[in-house]
């Protein structure tokens, strides 16, 4: 990982921190308006005075009167937003053809074509708005009026208006109708009592809404931007299928109709993951046209997208997005050599073949660095439903001894090619929370003093396999499960040195969705999930426990987001975890953020609840030659929805 980089991160987010807390702005885009308040709008881009150009496809259909002119499907000339291109104006046409696992892998294709209410600018410097056109906040950040775009349009055409926020908020996310808890973001903390308000959200017209706290939340948008992208929902289309409006006897039957067995399952998916559902309109500059569960998946250009480049021309310049099922992990990069998938991404443990046969595929390699803790790792679920488990995971010694216990030198050179360090799981330098020496904590392979640990523990029995067992005689077993077939190699590794100490471990595989599942119930004992967190102020929930997120933390955070209906009560430093969250959420400066953030990373140093064996890897993006317009220096993180940072409705594949 490029230490230069981190460190240009590190100073872009001190100035989100500091521009949150002062509400001050030196950008050009800032109104001037009374002291109280500052007005924010996004950055002006150049237009040409020409009318707007579109898609020939688009244009055969407008000719065919199929289709509404151009001028009648965008907002109003001065709310379209022009997006910036990386090196020049594109071309229209083309296929992004890509592999995916299927529905499972909704994220493959959701990062790539997310609109955000809010996003981070290409350098992560500043949250600016997207779907929002503009808006102001006040001198104590209690209060947001955020104005949306004139004319926009859903993907069917449908005015998208500030009823649709209203809706989303009411009917949809206060209701939980999509299977989540209303986000921490929409709660403020008395930095004198501790004690949280939710946000009231109400409407000021048909293009503008208001967000009002209790106390201040100078990270609002931020938290927005990165917790509830979408802060909206086409509520024409909700409408005709939640139950509050349709009854509970119709929502079954549609539900039925779609090919899900209740509602539950239902509204979680086309509430939170309708991007894949062509029947669902969207924001987005590519819609579903097809069903997820085809062998191909095939999103086409949104006729109704409401962003230009800065000559007029209507994106996304390419047609539509393939997606091709794959069954092996081995068949994305064959297909990739062989010019099947044109842009796609792959780990570290591809660097190899892919580097080796660029110039043959007529393909580069494109490294973007990841803010990730540890590239190959383990996490123990610390809240797991077997009660010696349980004990086991939580005594910091058992978690030494799988430390100490594993050559990371190993681990690093055949897992990621070398290109990682043999390291512990760590902030990565250069990010908000580094701790100096931490990468090297139990990090040297030392087998003797495993055992001695386990040993210590009370783990001396023995079965006739020379696995260990509880001391009451039952068996010991890590399962690992996980939704990839990717960590193979690693987890095989890991297996023989989790064993050598007699501890036995077994492996399973299961798709994403199953995956999921088994983390909402408590069932997944142990995976290789990784932490990949640019500042704990703006995406906490990996590293507390304030969801259902991380598998270390467990039901922790179903105890939490249930206000202790449900889940296991945290203590001790977990509860301390949470007690410094609270105070970041208080905090009213920029060091008081910086300080508790801090406290909670050294809890994480002080008990390494995910231990890693190799340092953080780049997330390779292999295109073809052809496709212009993607960024070399990107960072490859979920806060900035990783390959969507680079604003792909700008990419363009050259004629």
């Amino acid at each position: 990982m490029k230490k230069q980089k981190f460190l240009f991160v590190l100073l872009v987010i001190f100035t989100i921190i500091a521009a949150g807390c002062t509400n001050n702005s030196a950008e050009p885009s800032v109104v001037e308006k009374p002291k109280e308040t500052t007005v924010v709008k996004e950055t002006p881009v150049a237009i040409t005075e020409t009318a707007s150009k579109e898609a020939p496809m688009l244009a055969k259909l407008v000719t065919a009167g199929s289709l509404p002119a151009l001028a009648d499907r965008m907002p109003a000339q001065a709310d379209i937003m022009v997006e910036p291109v990386v090196e020049e104006i594109g071309q229209f046409g083309g296929d992004w053809k890509m592999a995916w696992t299927g529905p499972g892998d909704k994220w493959a294709v959701g990062q790539p074509t997310e609109e955000a209410l809010f996003r981070f600018n290409k350098d992560g410097s500043k949250v600016e708005p997207n779907v929002a056109k503009s808006y102001e906040v006040n001198a104590d950040s209690t209060e947001f009026i955020i104005r949306l775009r004139a004319g926009m349009k859903w993907s069917d055409g449908a005015p998208f208006t500030a009823d649709d926020v209203l809706f989303y908020w009411e009917h949809m996310l206060s209701k939980e109708t999509f299977g989540k808890k209303i986000y921490d973001a929409y709660y403020s903390v008395d930095p004198v009592t501790g004690e949280k308000a939710l946000a009231e959200i109400t409407k000021v017209d048909n293009l503008t809404f208001k967000v009002v706290h209790k106390y201040p939340s100078v990270q609002f948008l931020e938290r927005v931007a990165i917790d509830n992208k979408w802060f909206f929902a086409p509520a024409h289309f909700h409408r005709t299928i939640l139950p509050e409006f349709v009854g509970e006897d119709k929502a079954l039957a549609i539900a039925k109709e779609w090919g899900f067995e209740d509602t539950t399952a239902f509204l979680k998916e086309t509430g939170y993951y309708y991007w894949i559902y062509p029947q669902i309109p969207t924001l987005r500059a590519w819609v579903a046209k097809n069903d997820p569960d085809s062998d191909q998946f095939i999103m086409e250009r949104n006729p109704y997208y409401w962003k230009t480049d800065s000559e007029g021309n209507q994106l996304p310049y390419i047609d539509r997005i393939v997606s091709t099922k794959i069954q092996d992990p081995s068949q994305r990069v064959l297909g990739t050599l062989a010019g099947d998938f044109n842009l796609s991404t792959f780990g570290a443990q591809d660097f190899t073949v892919l580097k080796e046969n660029e110039k043959k595929g007529d393909f580069r390699v494109i490294p973007w660095d990841q803010p990730t803790w540890s590239s190959a790792g383990i996490q123990l679920n610390q809240t797991i439903q077997d009660p010696n488990l349980r004990k086991l995971f939580q005594d910091i010694r058992f978690r030494e001894a799988l430390s100490v216990g594993v050559d990371r030198i190993e681990i690093a050179e055949i897992v990621t090619n070398g290109i990682a360090d043999p390291a512990q799981a760590a902030v990565p330098e250069g990010l908000v929370g580094y701790q100096e020496g931490w990468a090297d904590q139990w990090a040297k392979y030392d087998p003797e003093r495993a055992n001695a640990l386990l040993d210590e523990i009370g783990l001396t029995k023995r079965d006739k396999n020379n696995f260990r067992l509880f001391p009451d005689g039952s068996d010991i077993t890590i399962n690992v499960i996980e939704s990839s077939e990717d960590t193979a190699k690693f987890l095989e590794l890991l297996k023989k040195y989790y064993e050598d100490l007699g501890i036995k471990t077994n492996l399973k595989v299961v798709d994403q969705a199953t995956h999921q599942e088994l983390k909402y119930s408590n069932q997944v004992p142990a995976t290789t999930e990784n932490i990949s967190v640019v500042n704990v102020a703006f995406r906490p929930d990996a590293l507390i426990p304030l969801r259902v997120l991380t598998p270390w933390s467990g039901s922790y955070g179903l105890y939490v987001s249930t206000g202790g209906k449900e889940g296991v009560k945290p203590e001790g430093d977990i509860a301390m975890i949470l007690e410094y969250w609270d105070k970041v959420k208080a905090a009213k400066t920029a060091e008081e953020i910086t300080q508790f953030s801090n406290e909670i990373i050294k809890l994480h140093m002080k008990n390494q609840w995910v231990i890693g064996y190799a340092g953080s890897t780049p997330t390779l993006i292999a295109a073809s030659n052809k496709i212009v317009n993607i960024p070399e220096d990107g960072i490859w993180a979920d806060e900035f929805r990783s390959l969507g940072a680079a604003h792909p409705a700008q990419f363009f594949i050259k004629q």
